[in-house]
């Protein structure tokens, strides 16, 4: 669940961050998919140093 949360949140900063920049349509998807595999990345770590924390 933290993975699918993070990706998410990512994908909407990265695209948001593309549009404040006056990004084109191709820029804000581009920066929306880097984003959110990024924060997916970050959101699998996590999910791996909780589960080893509790076990």
């Amino acid at each position: 669940m933290i993975v699918i949360a993070a990706a998410l949140l990512g994908a909407v900063i990265g695209g948001m961050t593309a549009k404040r920049r006056k990004g084109s349509t191709a820029d804000i998807a581009q920066y929306a998919t880097g984003y959110g595999i990024a924060f997916a990345l970050l959101g699998l770590i996590v999910t791996i140093v909780i589960d080893k924390a509790v076990l």
